[in-house]
């Protein structure tokens, strides 16, 4: 069972790249950034029921979808699929889009594209609740670091819905897996340019500090992919949000290192708008501050072990259960 699973998410993944190898390309992520959404990329994921993984009767399960973003931030995909996925497993499924941001004083905030979106969802970080939008009023437009749009909406009733594990934490996971996927693009771009830049007679991918900047980013990567992969393997654990915590934190720390160690291999090449460096960058900026920056759960995972106290540190950090 477990290599068949294994088989169905491998070919899953192998789709999406297909797919976003075609349409997902700079002329795309360009257009996004003046406010145009990718809808023909979204009906694509449509049609090859990309939208419905994770939902209950789809055959996939959460580390199918979470898998699934990371491929979405290996491409910058400008689409808010994270809120689409998580959604579709909330609220119930739908075609068009749903937007998630965060719910505060009876409005929805930081909601990515939902001026185009058929449902908006708020998440309630104190209490966990989720307050569900499908008629909403927009009445504020701002864009993001990395100038993808986010709206603020209002609605006159909203359906409130509880759900299990807190969906902040949820939202925090899904990003993790998105700058995960981003920064592993990021180094194959470092890697590429270093192998194709030439200085000196020879390509800049054989001096020696070059090398160190891409072992360091690479040690980076590596870190980030493993700290995402423990958080989705606690789903349905009590630790999940302790794990979560760690993942967030450890990524966002990756992030400033892998965007100063690439833009360095670079050189003013990768600072500059024809270039496609500053897409991945920016957005693993974007998300790295989304649902609680590194500081934010620094801060969450200290008061546990602090709550747990000195005896009972090292158990926590020790085991798995």
């Amino acid at each position: 069972m477990v290599n068949e699973a294994n088989e169905i998410r491998q070919l899953i993944l192998d789709s999406a790249e297909k797919i976003f190898s075609s349409e997902c390309d700079k002329k795309l992520l360009d257009a996004a950034e003046q406010g145009h959404l990718a809808e023909a990329l979204f009906g694509t994921l449509v049609e090859n029921g990309f939208h419905q993984l994770g939902a209950a009767g789809s055959g996939t399960d959460a580390a199918d979808l979470y898998a699934f973003l990371q491929v979405c931030g290996r491409f910058a995909v400008p689409l808010p699929m994270a809120g689409v996925l998580l959604g579709n497993q909330w609220a119930g499924p739908i075609d068009g889009i749903t937007s998630i941001g965060a719910f505060a004083d009876d409005q929805i905030v930081g909601a990515p594209w939902a001026r185009d979106a058929t449902r908006v969802i708020g998440v309630e970080e104190s209490t966990g609740l989720l307050k569900v939008a499908d008629q909403f009023e927009v009445v504020a437009h701002n864009v993001s670091v990395a100038s993808e749009l986010q709206n603020t909406v209002r609605a006159q009733d909203y359906q409130t819905l509880e759900i299990q594990p807190h969906p902040f934490a949820q939202m925090a996971l899904a990003n993790v897996n998105l700058i995960a996927g981003c920064l592993q693009a990021q180094l194959d771009l470092g890697i590429l340019f270093a192998t194709q830049r030439s200085q000196f007679g020879r390509t800049i991918s054989k001096f020696q500090a070059i090398q160190h900047s891409l072992a360091v980013v690479a040690a980076e990567v590596a870190a980030a992919k493993r700290a995402a992969d423990a958080a989705v393997d606690a789903l349905g654990d009590d630790r999940f949000v302790s794990e979560v915590a760690a993942s967030k934190a450890r990524v966002g720390e990756a992030v400033t290192c892998v965007a100063e160690q690439v833009h360095q291999v670079h050189g003013a090449m990768g600072f500059t708008h024809e270039h496609q460096l500053h897409h991945f960058s920016r957005r693993s900026w974007a998300w790295r501050d989304e649902w609680g920056n590194e500081f934010y759960w620094q801060q969450r995972l200290g008061q546990k072990l602090c709550d747990l106290g000195a005896d009972n540190v090292w158990d926590f950090i020790a085991t798995q259960s």
